[in-house]
């Protein structure tokens, strides 16, 4: 290997990949962004393959051909040992002397995170939680879905409201208002043509996203079926970051309960008050915060923890994506 850099930070999601080449003193010397990585999808030769469309300009932009080490945090790396698989896949393309893998929820939590200390609750399309303690503890959930216990995020919330409305249309369950704003969000007049729309493709299976909105904003509104929907997420993001303090040892300190992805980022204000109040209750000291930087700065961040970076590179890092 030639020159080298310091940390080569790697954030990839299921639509997209952020690369950043990081210097010692913690200044980005190359970025570039990818598509998205789906090993389950492709298969884990393919899913790095894709990688590489990302790595390889950011260490030419860089002027390197390799770094110290690559801090990866991936979606899709939700078992530890599908990091362990990903990390030798990394470790075989020698973008680095040292390789460590995690799920990408952690950088999430490290982006939020004056130090890697606290909880990370992430809520987009679907949802997951991780803790971390300096001495390298931590804390996390399989996050594969309902096999898995879990509850919730863009997708799990869509569905649940399909399922309120589409009873209450046809008299199997009480009455919401879901069953007019669902069907008209997409221009239809009733759910019996929006479950005919999604089952025939009329709609694209990619816009059930669309309603999770539609369900916040009917909420809002006063509708009861929907307000517990999403009183029920509230629930849920509070007993993941409880739980995740309750092994770390950390209910009763002072640390960040980071809250992150599309749904948790949108700031809907019932939502935000039911989590203020349930973690009051249940983790009183919990410091809640909304994470903005991007997910590819906890991966860097990361990655300056790992090889003992000095405090000032970590303030430059993160002075350049905040």
């Amino acid at each position: 290997m030639g020159l080298t850099a310091h940390v080569l930070a790697i954030d990839a999601g299921n639509s997209k990949t952020d690369v950043a080449v990081i210097g010692a003193d913690g200044t980005v010397l190359g970025a570039a962004r990818g598509g998205g990585f789906q090993p389950p999808v492709v298969g884990v030769d393919a899913a790095v393959d894709g990688l590489a469309e990302a790595v390889l300009p950011a260490l030419t932009l860089a002027g390197v051909e390799g770094v110290e080490h690559v801090s990866a945090c991936l979606a899709n790396a939700d078992l530890p040992v599908e990091e362990a698989q990903l990390a030798q896949a990394l470790a075989a393309r020698v973008w680095g002397r040292t390789v460590e893998v995690r799920n990408d929820t952690f950088a999430i939590l490290r982006a939020g995170a004056d130090e890697p200390l606290g909880v990370a609750v992430v809520c987009g399309a679907g949802i997951n939680c991780v803790g971390m303690r300096p001495d390298g503890a931590t804390a996390r959930f399989p996050a594969i879905g309902r096999m898995s216990g879990d509850w919730g995020g863009g997708a799990g919330l869509a569905e649940e409201a399909m399922w309120f409305a589409a009873r209450a249309e046809d008299g199997r369950g009480e009455p919401t208002a879901l069953v007019r704003t669902l069907p008209g969000h997409f221009g239809l007049d009733s759910m019996y043509a929006l479950i005919e729309a999604l089952h025939l493709g009329h709609v694209p299976y990619a816009r059930r996203h669309e309603m999770t909105p539609v369900l916040f904003a009917t909420a809002a509104d006063g509708d009861r079926i929907a307000r517990g929907l999403v009183d029920r997420l509230g629930d849920e993001v509070v007993a993941m970051a409880s739980v995740s303090l309750t092994r770390l040892g950390l209910l009763a300190e002072e640390v960040p309960v980071v809250l992150g992805g599309s749904v948790l980022a949108a700031r809907h204000p019932a939502l935000d008050d039911r989590i203020a109040g349930l973690l009051a209750v249940r983790a009183p000291k919990a410091l809640i915060r909304v994470v903005s930087a991007p997910p590819v700065l906890g991966a860097g961040l990361l990655g300056l923890d790992r090889t003992g970076a000095a405090p000032a590179a970590h303030d430059r890092l993160r002075a350049q994506y905040t």
